[in-house]
């Protein structure tokens, strides 16, 4: 009964340590920071299922990313001109090369990406879910 307790003991402690672990590495934002090339969604995608299940409303201020979770909010900054915008993941993509990040219409057009069609900018976690 001692062995079992000791041992209950011991397994709840290590998760314990492993899980404030983890929270001191997601909290640390600076790592989290790319630069590369955005995009945004067409039109034709409005109301289409995003793969949060959420379905796209190019009016929300929202992002794909391929590895942030969903919910994570970024700040996508144009490094020419040094507008920036917070969007929130609900998606997955882009899957070109060289692309970090697509966001949604009015994101677009808060930073000048809609005239560009493609832009350098600079993606920071601002915060995680």
């Amino acid at each position: 009964m001692k062995k079992n307790n000791l041992f209950i003991l011991i397994i709840s402690g290590l998760f314990l340590f492993l899980s404030n672990e983890v929270t001191a590495q997601d909290s640390d934002f600076s790592k989290h920071t790319e630069e590369g090339i955005a995009s945004y969604y067409h039109d034709k995608f409005t109301g289409r299922s995003t793969a949060s299940g959420a379905k796209y409303d190019p009016k929300k201020l929202t992002a794909a990313h391929p590895k942030h979770p969903f919910g994570t909010v970024l700040k996508v900054t144009n490094l020419k001109t040094g507008e920036s915008v917070n969007v929130t993941v609900n998606d997955r993509g882009p899957w070109v090369k060289g692309r970090v990040v697509d966001i949604s219409r009015v994101a677009a057009e808060k930073i000048g990406l809609i005239r560009a069609g493609l832009l350098k900018v600079r993606v920071e976690v601002i915060s995680f879910p």
